[in-house]
């Protein structure tokens, strides 16, 4: 009980550090709720009317679910970054050094991601509802559509610190145009069904799809629907896929932070 009591925390030691250090940057927190605004600005209004939702439907709110995802999934550029910097500058061997939790100090940086996380979906759904976008089916299950995004952002934190851990600063940053196309080819601008045979099935099997698609269902949005297993059962996958990569990469992040040496 004392080492989960310790861990907690140092857990949320290494948070607050995190969030003090993110409000000291105004520009890097502007940054970071603009792009998501900007990027429904553009996709809604310059191409939303040349866009078609399979089976009908309203393409602002098709997208919206796609953009919640996007945002979610750029996160582990930053996370990666942000743990591959600390690493760099020595900041996480002093945290080595120190009597501290090695599972509260990883723990905590997932902490503050969340809260990050958790601001850029309230001010994308803002945005969202000024643009016309809604939700159909209550406030209960438009939680549980933002409470899946979190999940798998959660996930995605474990994969971006043990990227981090791994990589200089450098390969950090050139983490975007990988992520760029796993965002592309998934369901978050265009449904699976209008695209080639190939691409359709990646689409439909990106873990990011999953989370999209069993939001849209949970909103009530165009966009659901599809003959594919992964299509029909993308609440399921939903929660699966993120705790896949949670018991992989959780342990491994901590692994890697024991033995880190630099």
């Amino acid at each position: 009980m004392n080492a989960i009591k310790y861990a907690a925390v140092d857990s949320w030691i290494v948070a607050k550090r995190d969030l003090i250090h993110w409000l000291r940057e105004p520009v890097r927190v502007f940054a970071n709720l603009a792009y998501p605004i900007i990027s429904v600005l553009i996709f809604g209004l310059v191409f939303g009317s040349a866009m078609n939702v399979f089976g009908g439907g309203d393409y602002i709110e098709f997208l919206l679910p796609g953009m919640f995802g996007q945002t979610i999934a750029f996160g582990v550029g930053t996370t990666m970054m942000m743990v591959s910097m600390d690493a760099d500058r020595g900041v996480t061997d002093r945290f080595r050094a120190s009597p501290m939790s090695q599972t509260g100090v990883v723990a905590g940086r997932s902490i503050a991601d969340l809260v990050n996380s958790s601001l850029e979906l309230l001010v994308l759904a803002l945005c969202g509802l000024v643009m016309g976008w809604a939700f159909h089916d209550g406030l209960l299950n438009a939680l549980v559509a933002f409470a899946l995004f979190l999940w798998l952002r959660f996930a995605l934190v474990w994969i971006g610190i043990y990227l981090g851990l791994l990589v200089k600063p450098e390969a950090a940053q050139a983490s975007w145009m990988f992520l760029f196309p796993l965002t592309m080819f998934a369901n978050t601008f265009v449904s699976p069904e209008l695209m080639p045979g190939w691409l359709r099935v990646v689409s439909e099997w990106n873990p990011l799809s999953s989370t999209v698609a069993a939001a849209r269902e949970l909103f009530g949005n165009p966009g659901v629907g599809g003959d594919s297993w992964a299509a029909q059962h993308s609440l399921l996958l939903a929660v699966l896929w993120p705790a896949v990569f949670v018991a992989i990469f959780w342990p491994l992040s901590v692994l890697k932070y024991r033995d880190l040496s630099r």
